[in-house]
């Protein structure tokens, strides 16, 4: 197992899912070289997936080259994944780099791929302080699992 370069002396959320001794359990889906996809505890939509980098880094300028790549190329892979699981309308794909840039994780780097639905755009998070979500996360998990790469 590829262990975390943790940097940061007040823990991180996605070291400490790389370091979890289950994958499973930890939503873990995937593990590439240099970058590892799993699911979002608080998904914006079912099937939300992150992809960040094994090393703790906070931003795209502390990648080398072949991360920089892989970020992308994992990214790739883990949108055809939810395509084909999940035959999904479109997607967003994006990250929010530093607190002032919207990071609710600002020390360590990822990249999110959220699925969407013509018609899922709603106000019920604004209006209802509520998310509404069809699937657990163990649903989604086992739907996505597989059809990673070994």
């Amino acid at each position: 197992m590829v262990s975390a370069d943790k940097t940061n002396a007040g823990g991180c959320i996605f070291c400490d899912h790389l370091e979890a001794a289950d994958d499973t359990e930890a939503h873990v889906l995937y593990r590439a070289r240099s970058m590892f996809v799993l699911l979002n505890a608080f998904p914006y939509n079912t099937g939300h997936l992150m992809v960040a980098p094994i090393r703790h880094v906070a931003d795209t300028r502390d990648l080398d080259d072949d991360e920089r790549a892989e970020l992308m190329e994992v990214t790739h892979v883990a949108t055809e994944v939810v395509r084909t699981a999940m035959a999904p309308d479109g997607f967003n794909i994006g990250m929010n780099l530093g607190s002032a840039g919207g990071a609710g994780i600002p020390g360590h780097l990822h990249m999110h791929v959220v699925p969407r639905w013509t018609g899922d755009t709603n106000f019920m998070t604004t209006i209802g302080e509520s998310k509404v979500l069809p699937e657990m996360l163990a649903e989604t998990d086992a739907k996505l699992r597989g059809l990673f790469p070994k």
